[in-house]
C-alpha cells in the first residue's frame, strides 16, 4: 500500500497545536503540502518557518462566518487545489453542567459543531467539482458514548458523528470520502478543563495518548484505496475505560 501523499494538498483547522499540529507534521512527512488553519497568526508564522516550504499559513477565525469564507480562497490561491480537509479544531467543557455557563456552552457548540459544518461545507463544492477529495473530522469517543462528566461536549460530538454519517452517504457518488477520527483522551491543552480527579486518575493509569498516535491513524485513513472509506476510527489508550 502506497503510504505517500506526494502531490496532495491538505488543510487542517486548529493546526497550531495539539492534534492538528501532529497531523500537519505527519502529512508533511508523507509528502503532502499542508495549509495550517488557525487564528493565531504568530504561532502559524513560527510553525511555517519551522516546518518548511510545503507548509503554509491560513489565518482564519472559525467563530466568524466571514473569516471562514476566506479559507478556501486562501488555500486555492496558495496551492491551486485541495485534496484533504481535516476539520480538527475544537474546545472542551467538562465537569458538572451547572459549573459552566450557557455562554460557554454556546462558544463550544459554535466551534465544535457549527465551525465543522461551515468549513466542511466550504470545501465540498471544490471537491465535488474535481470528483475527488477526503474530509476528516476530529470527533471523540464521546461521540460514541454519553460521557457523564462532559454532557455538552458529548452532545457536540454526537452532532459531529451524525454529520459524518449523513455526509458520507451524500458525497459518495461524487468521489468524496467523509471520515471521522474519534480519540479518547489525548495529551493536549484541552485537558486543562478536565475535572482534576479524572485527570489525575487518567495520568496515574496511563489512560492518555499522544497526539502523534492520532496523526498516525489519520494518515492510515487517508492512504486507503479510494474504494475504502474508514467512516469511524476510535483510538483509545489501552487502559482507558468509561
Amino acid at each position: 500500500m502506497d503510504q505517500t501523499l506526494t502531490g496532495k494538498v491538505a488543510a487542517i483547522t486548529g493546526a497550531a497545536s495539539g492534534i492538528g499540529l501532529a497531523c500537519a507534521r505527519r502529512l508533511l512527512d508523507a509528502g503532502a503540502t499542508v495549509g495550517l488553519v488557525d487564528r493565531d497568526r504568530a504561532a502559524l508564522d513560527s510553525l511555517v518557518a519551522e516546518l518548511g516550504d510545503r507548509a503554509f499559513a491560513v489565518e482564519v477565525d472559525l467563530l466568524s462566518p466571514e473569516s471562514v469564507d476566506t479559507m478556501l480562497p486562501a488555500i486555492l490561491d496558495h496551492a491551486g487545489q485541495l485534496d484533504i480537509f481535516h476539520a480538527n479544531a475544537g474546545t472542551y467543557i467538562g465537569g458538572n453542567l451547572l459549573d459552566s455557563t450557557p455562554a460557554e456552552w454556546d462558544r463550544m457548540l459554535n466551534l465544535n459543531v457549527n465551525a465543522v459544518f461551515r468549513t466542511a461545507g466550504a470545501v465540498m463544492p471544490h471537491m465535488i467539482e474535481r470528483k475527488t477529495g477526503d474530509i476528516v473530522v476530529t470527533s471523540s469517543v464521546a461521540g460514541h458514548v454519553a460521557v457523564p462528566w462532559e454532557p455538552i461536549y458529548t452532545a457536540s460530538k454526537h452532532a459531529v458523528q451524525a454529520f459524518v454519517h449523513a455526509m458520507r452517504r451524500q458525497l459518495a457518488k461524487d468521489g468524496v470520502r467523509v471520515m471521522e477520527i474519534a480519540p479518547g483522551p489525548v495529551v493536549t491543552a484541552l485537558l486543562k478543563d478536565w475535572p482534576k480527579e479524572n485527570l489525575d486518575r487518567a495520568i496515574a493509569n496511563g489512560a492518555l495518548i499522544d497526539p502523534a498516535e492520532v496523526a498516525d491513524a489519520v494518515h492510515y485513513m487517508l492512504t486507503r484505496p479510494r474504494n475504502v472509506n474508514i467512516r469511524d476510527l476510535v483510538i483509545l489508550p489501552h487502559s482507558f475505560d468509561i
